[in-house]
């Protein structure tokens, strides 16, 4: 793999024997050419291929399902967080599957984003992000989207490789920024909490969102991580969304939602999403509340932000 080269291409499988045909082999070259190689797949496939590569101390096996169950957390905490620590230059290989059947509607369009903010996230770079997808049992839409966020398409039943005929991870970056639907809180006998603040209420209106949380039935650790996220998200709206913004806690569907609206609008598409940068002051507000929410959406534009984060209770 020559210096700076970054490749990502999508594998479509369509049975276990197609997966394992089209990863291992992927896995095997990384270590045969002594290439640090990490695997992050949903449990199901992890499973199939630890049994099949076998316990290589090589290889770091992550199971997706809890490393990225926020997409938003797998550029900073899953990927770069293993290709940054190795030698300047050195080739890295990484089996990223963050699409499966099990997602829900919620967290789809996340993923998606993901997918697309990959190309920037490692333009430059020396790595190859192989991204397998499961045609058999994931929505036509999961599949064409495949196509639009990455350049290289692999079958795994035939081997053949083609480019992309629809590769526009910008247009995807846009096209699923989108106005997030309206709260619900059907489950819940509970009204949801609305409230404005500026700089002078924001330790109040912690304090509320975290009353809020434990009357929605949020436990601990997880309270202490709400507070965390709503501190982080009301003081960017002070500081970079107008400087007042509002305040929605609610529950829905097993999880504890906070959403906080402001005026500002985020012209980053990578914001929250890079890893730290050492040395410098700022801007880990967001890659925090990625960290810490089990999922995170956003819808920005000119007119406003909106980041709704969910907890699971």
């Amino acid at each position: 793999m020559s210096a700076g080269h970054f490749a990502h291409p999508a594998l479509f499988y369509r049975d276990e024997r197609e997966y394992l045909a089209g990863v291992v082999p992927f896995v095997r070259k990384a270590l045969a050419a002594g290439e640090p190689v990490t695997v992050a797949v949903p449990t199901e496939n992890l499973r199939l291929l630890r049994e099949e590569i076998g316990a290589d101390d090589a290889v770091r096996f992550l199971d997706m399902r809890e490393a990225g169950r926020n997409p938003g957390r797998i550029i900073p905490g899953v990927l770069r967080a293993f290709a940054d620590v190795q030698p300047p230059g050195t080739p890295v290989r990484i089996v990223g599957e963050p699409v499966w059947a099990g997602r829900t509607a919620a967290e789809y369009p996340a993923c998606v984003q993901h997918e697309a903010l990959i190309n920037a996230a490692f333009q430059g770079r020396t790595a190859t992000i192989l991204c397998p997808y499961d045609t058999r049992r994931l929505d036509p839409r999961a599949v064409a989207d495949a196509h639009a966020t990455h350049p290289v398409i692999v079958d795994a039943g035939s081997g053949r490789e083609r480019d992309s005929d629809a590769y526009d991870p910008e247009g995807v970056i846009a096209r699923y920024n989108t106005p997030l639907p309206p709260e619900t809180d059907a489950l819940s006998a509970l009204p949801a909490l609305s409230v404005t603040f500026a700089a002078e209420e924001l330790g109040e209106v912690r304090h509320l969102a975290v009353g809020e949380g434990a009357r929605h039935g949020l436990g601990r650790p997880r309270l202490d991580d709400l507070a965390l996220v709503v501190a982080e998200l009301t003081t960017n709206s002070v500081v970079h969304g107008g400087g007042s913004g509002t305040l929605r806690v609610w529950a829905a569907d097993g999880h504890v939602l906070c959403e906080v609206r402001d005026k500002g609008h985020l012209t980053d598409p990578l914001a929250g999403r890079r890893p730290p940068v050492r040395d410098r002051c700022g801007g880990r507000g967001l890659l925090m509340v990625n960290l810490l929410a089990d999922l995170v959406r956003v819808h920005t534009g000119p007119e406003g932000t909106t980041v709704r984060c969910w907890f699971a209770r």
